[in-house]
Parts: C-alpha cells; sequence; structure tokens
C-alpha cells in the first residue's frame, strides 16, 4: 500500500493531477467556508488543505501508517483555471487508520475525506466509522475519482493493453474507484443526506500540460451537457438522525376515550342546537 500511496503522490505532481488538484481544492474552500461548529478532521491526502477555508478552532489532519514515509513532490504550479494550489505537504496532526478513528462518538462537526474511501482497506466500514464520530447535523465532504468518464475509460483500456503485454495506466494504480450512485447508496444506509453533489475535470485524458491547455474550453461545456462524465466527483452530506416520537400504552388511551363525554345535538335548519328535554306535564284531576 506505501508503493501505491507513493505513486499517487507523484501522480498528482503530473499536469493531469495538479489540473485534478487545483479543481478540488477550489471545491473544498467553497464547501467548508461557512459550516461552523467547534471540531474538524481532514483524514488523509496531506497534498491537498481541505479545511484552509474554515473557521473551526480545532482542526486536524489524520493520516495512516501506510503514508507515513511519503516523500513531498516538487512545488509546481497546476493546470487549470481554479488558481494556484501550492504541491506541499500539511503538518499531519496524528496517525490513525480510518476504520478506527481515536475520537468518541458524535465528536466532530465536519470530516473531509480526500480520495480517503479509494485508499481504504475498507471504504465502507470508513464511512462507518465517520458516521460514529460526527455529531447529529454534522457534515462529511467527499472528493473521489469518477470511474465512468473519460479518464476511467482509457484507464479500462489501458489495464485491458496490460494484459496483452503493453501500454502503460494513466491513472495511478491504488485502491477501487468508487462511482458516484454506489457511494449514495451507501451514505442513504448510513443516515446520510447528500446536500450538494458536482463533477468536473471534463478536459481529455492527455498527459502534457500544453494540450490541457488547449482542451480547457471542454470544462464550462462538460459542466452544462454532460455534467456527470467528469474525471471526478464531490459530494456534501449531513448525518441525519430522527427524532423519537413516545408512544404511550393502549390502555390509556381507551380510558381517555370512554371518559369523554359526548354532547347530544340536533340538527335544525342548518345549524347544530343542543337538545333539551320537554317538561313532563300532569293532569290534575
Amino acid at each position: 500500500m506505501s508503493d501505491q500511496i507513493i505513486g499517487l503522490h507523484h501522480w498528482f505532481d503530473s499536469p493531469p493531477g495538479r489540473y485534478l488538484l487545483a479543481w478540488e481544492q477550489a471545491r473544498f474552500d467553497e464547501a467548508v467556508v461557512d459550516i461552523f461548529g467547534y471540531h474538524s478532521l481532514q483524514l488523509g491526502m496531506p497534498l491537498l488543505d481541505g479545511l484552509r477555508a474554515n473557521r473551526m478552532p480545532y482542526q486536524w489532519l489524520a493520516l495512516g501508517q501506510e503514508g507515513v514515509g511519503v516523500p513531498e513532490p516538487a512545488a509546481s504550479a497546476p493546470v487549470g483555471d481554479e488558481g494556484t494550489v501550492p504541491l506541499r505537504q500539511h503538518t499531519v496532526d496524528l496517525l490513525a487508520e480510518s476504520v478506527a478513528l481515536p475520537f468518541a462518538d458524535a465528536s466532530l462537526d465536519l470530516i473531509v475525506l480526500p480520495h480517503t474511501l479509494e485508499l481504504s482497506i475498507d471504504p465502507h466500514a470508513t464511512l462507518r466509522e465517520v458516521e460514529r464520530v460526527l455529531m447529529p447535523e454534522g457534515r462529511v465532504v467527499i472528493s473521489g475519482l469518477n470511474p465512468t468518464s473519460l479518464w476511467g475509460l482509457r484507464q479500462r483500456r489501458a489495464r485491458l493493453y496490460q494484459r496483452m503485454g503493453r501500454g502503460t495506466l494513466y491513472l495511478p494504480d491504488v485502491g477501487e474507484f468508487i462511482g458516484y450512485r454506489r457511494l449514495r447508496d451507501w451514505l442513504r444506509l448510513l443516515s446520510f443526506e447528500v446536500e450538494s453533489a458536482r463533477f468536473g475535470c471534463y478536459r481529455p485524458a492527455v498527459r502534457s500540460a500544453q494540450w490541457l491547455e488547449r482542451f480547457g474550453w471542454m470544462d464550462p461545456l462538460g459542466e452544462r451537457w454532460w455534467p456527470i462524465l467528469g474525471a471526478a466527483y464531490f459530494l456534501v452530506a449531513v448525518k441525519r438522525v430522527h427524532g423519537m416520537r413516545l408512544l404511550e400504552p393502549a390502555w390509556r388511551n381507551q380510558r381517555q376515550r370512554s371518559a369523554a363525554t359526548v354532547p347530544v345535538a340536533n340538527r335544525a335548519g342548518g345549524r347544530v342546537h343542543a337538545a333539551h328535554a320537554s317538561p313532563v306535564r300532569r293532569d290534575r284531576t
């Protein structure tokens, strides 16, 4: 796994990697800027600062044992129109596996997962652990590579060529790419509600920065005409905890119904009048 992590970090130092990293950094900044609370956590991916725009007083960057000793890539400017993102690793605050976080139940307000599920040994267990440590109405922000995209198509074609003994992979050979619909089903099973979702990076799977710049016109067109075919997806989900409704015993309801008085009324002329008993007339003899 360590070799795969190193390969992923080196790939982010390539032109398509910097293009993807710049887009994701802009999306994280937009998503977390208005999320309030006290405690936030970024799990994995030290090349991206998912909490830099957030104003919570306590922020941590957690990294698993497989990420220890990953060399820091050379700093370079990313490709794209999202601004400049310095490609450097941020300070790791704690070492923790994504499937066993050292936090109490319902203790965090915000968790960001940049490509964390793809690198996890058990992505579903990671989501269960995130649900455990998040407070009710807490938010999780997730980014990942979209297998149903031009980049994913080239990756599958490259795998087919590798079986025939030729060709190289375009994307790093790490973990498992989790589709957006599959991830949304997992979140729904864990009582998460997807608050917002977005796709991006619609340029073709080319390696050179020059060709990526030439295909820059595809980003606005792709976002409008084929949004679900972006190379990456980004979503924000909220942990919902439904309130409880106390059920009273059946004998109490029956007693209340039996004790209730039922008024007797006559309907005359479209109006309801209370019925009065007529006095008994006695004849004198």
